[in-house]
């Protein structure tokens, strides 16, 4: 480990803190003032639309400003998308917080890359380990989040209004350790030669299931992670118990990244993967046999850790798949993969669990989870053919 990785690490646990915090309230605001209850998780949906929306013009502002400047743009307009969420509470304006969270996304997209960017900040043979390592910084998010959330609902008369006022505050602390990390500038002749075309990169079988098991893992981790807070308030469970369940399940994510690099390096990212997709499922049995306090927490702490494991492992399996010249490209349509995915999913969330309830919501989740295991089989066999021709007779 080395400084860089441990400042970049920071800024992904102040990242996971307005991620965090946006999950526990933004459902919760939206539902004390959305026209319809199932509209109640569009400020969560519109986060990740936004994220979607911005993936091209973040891949252009990184390849223009390279990464610290580009960063620190991602960091300015959180700060001003959180004192635009604190006016809408204020204002009880519900389609100006949907905006808000929009705007927000631009953040998410840009903080999505600090994940490759640790790659960038080691040697070749470390590159797992520091992906590994960056993403367990969310452990930072997952203690401050919710308890932000909880510490801040009633510091204004307006509830939760003194929490999108607090997440202001990270994203400067976060500008101030941004400004510490040097990254490695591209060389002007790679930046000249460009590289693959994009639809040359993505018919990649590797690249194509990376994208795929990423964009789903999210999706199904989202799917059941949004709806939460709401699927809590129904059943009666007051917040500070919500509170509670989402810190564990954020911990579920990111705590095992101390680990999952060496796990990816020692088998492999496709059998850690496939563990991810088993502890998923794991998550939706246990959500289905009840909605007490304790359910509610091992389904989102399992959940949370086969995420880590999917996600982490699908990050790296694509890190083979293109040249540093094309990283801005091929690293932009895989988080336009995860964002467009997690943008059908949080409104999904809220209609299904206003509409046909939690039970319905975890049943419906099994969709992607087999769409995943079924792309995990192909490329594994897929692998295995190609060994067996390569070995010697």
């Amino acid at each position: 480990m080395n400084r860089k990785l441990w400042l970049l690490a920071a800024c992904q646990g102040l990242f996971l803190t307005n991620n965090v915090t946006f999950i526990a309230i933004n459902g919760l605001v939206g539902l004390s003032m959305a026209p319809r209850a199932w509209m109640a998780t569009l400020p969560v949906m519109g986060y990740v639309v936004g994220g979607a929306l911005s993936t091209g013009l973040v891949a252009r502002t990184q390849q223009r400003y390279g990464r610290r400047l580009s960063f620190q743009i991602g960091l300015g307009v959180a700060f001003a998308a959180a004192l635009l969420c604190a006016l809408a509470a204020v204002s009880r304006n519900f389609w100006l917080l949907t905006l808000a969270t929009v705007i927000a996304g631009y953040y998410n997209a840009n903080a999505g890359l600090y994940r490759f960017a640790a790659a960038e900040l080691t040697p070749p043979d470390g590159r797992e380990k520091a992906v590994s390592i960056v993403m367990a910084g969310g452990l930072i998010g997952a203690v401050a989040g919710p308890n932000l959330a909880s510490a801040t609902r009633d510091v204004l008369a307006v509830p939760f209004a003194g929490a999108y006022l607090a997440l202001a505050g990270v994203a400067l602390l976060a500008m101030a350790v941004m400004h510490f990390i040097e990254f490695p500038a591209l060389p002007a002749t790679q930046r000249a030669n460009g590289g693959r075309p994009l639809r040359e990169i993505i018919r990649q079988p590797v690249f194509a299931v990376a994208a795929l098991s990423g964009a789903l893992g999210f999706g199904v981790m989202n799917l059941l992670m949004a709806a939460t807070p709401l699927a809590m308030q129904i059943c009666s469970l007051p917040f500070p118990d919500v509170a509670f369940v989402l810190e564990w399940h954020v911990i579920g994510m990111f705590a095992p990244g101390f680990f999952t690099g060496h796990l990816i390096r020692r088998f492999g990212a496709l059998p850690v993967m496939g563990v991810g997709l088993m502890l998923q499922l794991g998550c939706i049995a246990v959500a289905l046999s009840g909605v007490d306090l304790h359910q509610f927490l091992v389904a989102l702490f399992l959940l949370g850790v086969g995420w880590n494991f999917l996600f982490t492992g699908s990050t790296t399996l694509s890190l083979g798949t293109y040249t540093p010249e094309e990283r801005d490209r091929a690293q932009g349509a895989l988080n336009f993969s995860v964002f467009a995915t997690v943008a059908v999913t949080s409104l999904a969330s809220g209609v299904l669990v206003t509409t046909q309830g939690w039970q319905w919501l975890n049943i419906g989740s099994l969709v992607p989870v087999a769409m995943i295991a079924a792309a995990l089989l192909w490329l594994a066999r897929r692998q295995a053919v190609a060994r067996r021709a390569a070995a010697p007779a």
